[in-house]
């Protein structure tokens, strides 16, 4: 007999899924390739509870960040990998305009509890945290594997309708762009990554300012990342590779060398 639910891609949305369903009790299987070229698999992680030029806190984050750190800790104690980090953003003000905008938001109290100490060059966001989404996806593929739930193959959603009570479509951009899902008014975003070998980096700090550098273990570090609306293929660029570039340069005081991109 089928499982009742048959989830599509095991990527993060994926992964997530199969994770409160089995917790749930229910019957479910994953169809999955494999996680090469997938968005999960290359994302930092990066869990930030003030962002952008407005400097407002991400959707939600009071109540979904310990909702966040619970989930994690579960995984991790469930599939025995490490995959929660706490972390620390220093955010540099890119200018005069962020630097007044900051101090209207810390006098009224709007970015509470997330703003800690505070200068003439930038302030800290306390209360970040990085998920190590590589570990994550690999670790929960194998459990899954173990337990035969996991069908290593491409498979099209709407020929599985016919074998479950429910299909799940996880697959990310690959089906959202073409088929049964083209009514939906999808916003396609293209990101692009350096990972950089820089020395003395503080390994709970993400420094950021336009772009973000994030501490990734001994020397290393991601740079990310490029924001290009409506792009679709994924292949990295030397116009990516030279933004990433000078945002690391404004970013550190000390020399760094591009590792991968």
């Amino acid at each position: 007999m089928s499982p009742e639910i048959l989830i599509v891609g095991q990527g993060l949305a994926g992964t997530l899924l199969a994770f409160e369903l089995e917790r749930a009790g229910v019957s479910f299987a994953i169809a999955d390739a494999g996680h090469e070229g997938a968005a999960s698999s290359v994302a930092a992680g990066v869990i930030n509870p003030i962002t952008g030029r407005r400097l407002v806190k991400s959707a939600g984050v009071d109540t979904l960040l310990p909702v966040a750190r619970q989930a994690y800790r579960e995984l991790e104690a469930l599939l025995g990998v490490g995959l929660w980090r706490d972390m620390r953003v220093r955010r540099i003000f890119a200018d005069e305009r962020e630097r007044r905008v900051f101090a209207e938001k810390q006098a009224s109290g709007e970015l509470a509890p997330f703003v800690g100490a505070s200068d003439e060059t930038g302030f800290w966001i306390e209360g970040a945290a990085q998920v190590d989404l590589g570990t994550l996806l690999a670790a929960a593929r194998e459990h899954w594997r173990r337990q035969g739930r996991l069908r290593a193959e491409r498979v099209k959603p709407a020929v599985e309708a016919d074998r479950h009570p429910l299909v799940v479509d996880c697959s990310g951009v690959t089906l959202a762009r073409g088929g049964a899902f083209d009514f939906v008014p999808w916003k396609f975003s293209k990101g692009e990554l350096l990972e950089i070998s820089v020395a003395g980096l503080a390994a709970d700090t993400v420094l950021n300012c336009g772009h973000w550098v994030l501490p990734i273990g001994g020397d290393a570090a991601w740079v990310g990342a490029t924001h290009e609306p409506g792009v679709l293929d994924g292949e990295p660029t030397a116009a990516g590779r030279a933004v990433l570039e000078a945002g690391a340069r404004r970013l550190l005081d000390r020399p760094f060398r591009v590792m991968a991109h």
